[in-house]
Order: C-alpha cells, then sequence, then structure tokens
C-alpha cells in the first residue's frame, strides 16, 4: 500500500527505511551520551560541577482557602491582608510573599470545591527551624479559627537561598 507523499517529490526508495534508522540509531547515540559528546565536539572538555551557592534555608509555603465551609462569606482580599499584617509580619519581619491564585480540593463528601487562594511563602535559615516551627504553627491556627477554616496546607522544602 502506497502512503500519500505529503510534498511534491520522488517516493522514498528501498534504501530510506535503512537512511531512517542509521539516522535513529545516530540520534539515540548522541542523546544517550548527552553533554560529554557536545562538549567533545566543541573541544571545551567535561563540564565543571555547577558551583554551588547559598546558605542552607528552609522554604515555607502556606495555602489558605477563602471560602468558609459554614456557607459564611469568603474571606476578603482586605481582611487577608489585616491578617498577614497583624498575626505573620510580627513573627517573620525579614520578609515574605503571599501570591494569590485559583485552588481545587476534594471534601469530605467528594465533591470538588473550587476557590480563590492565596500562598504565602516564608524563607528562613535552616539553623532557625526549631524556633519557627511554634511561629508557622501559630499562624495556621490563628487563620483556621479567625476565618472558620477546616485547615491550613503547609509545605517545607530545605533549599539554598543566596542574598
Amino acid at each position: 500500500m502506497q502512503r500519500p507523499c505529503r510534498e511534491p517529490g520522488p517516493y522514498p526508495t528501498r534504501s530510506a527505511p535503512r537512511t531512517a534508522l542509521t539516522a535513529a540509531v545516530a540520534a539515540c547515540a548522541v542523546l544517550a551520551g548527552g553533554a560529554p559528546i557536545a562538549y567533545a565536539t566543541l573541544g571545551e572538555g567535561t563540564p565543571s560541577a555547577t558551583a554551588v551557592r547559598g546558605t542552607a534555608y528552609v522554604e515555607t509555603r502556606l495555602f489558605f482557602g477563602t471560602q468558609r465551609p459554614d456557607g459564611g462569606p469568603d474571606v476578603t482580599a482586605r481582611q487577608f491582608r489585616s491578617f498577614i499584617d497583624r498575626q505573620v509580619t510580627p513573627a517573620f519581619p525579614g520578609g515574605l510573599t503571599v501570591q494569590e491564585g485559583r485552588g481545587q480540593w476534594r471534601d469530605s463528601h467528594g465533591v470538588i470545591e473550587r476557590e480563590r487562594s492565596y500562598e504565602l511563602i516564608l524563607l528562613y535559615p535552616a539553623s532557625e527551624a526549631r524556633t519557627r516551627d511554634p511561629q508557622v504553627e501559630r499562624v495556621r491556627a490563628a487563620y483556621e479559627k479567625a476565618f472558620a477554616q477546616d485547615s491550613v496546607a503547609r509545605l517545607d522544602e530545605r533549599t539554598l537561598a543566596d542574598f
């Protein structure tokens, strides 16, 4: 069965499958070799190890929903800013980042709930992790209580930071 040709020109010859196979094998060899082949081709030798910069830090991210499970009014942007000013800034005066987003989660009845949400990013030296943990937990508890939330999600990751 002949396949339609998309471009004008001669149909492939019998050697075309062999050429395609050879090209595929060559491509795999290049990909398998990766950077060492590329660097060797350029005559630059192998790359040096990536420089490690920064100091050990912990990045804590908290995820705040704005819908109230009891059906009350959503947490407004003004209420959230006020919460950050009163509860978070005093505990983390060195700085923080807040991002607004849209989140979703499955409730206890299996229903997908979608809501406006906020992500709070805190970055602090790893050496302060034990001191900072109770502060982070107080922020979570305060938000849950103030806005009748079931939970505030928390994510902690070790990282390097350089300022």
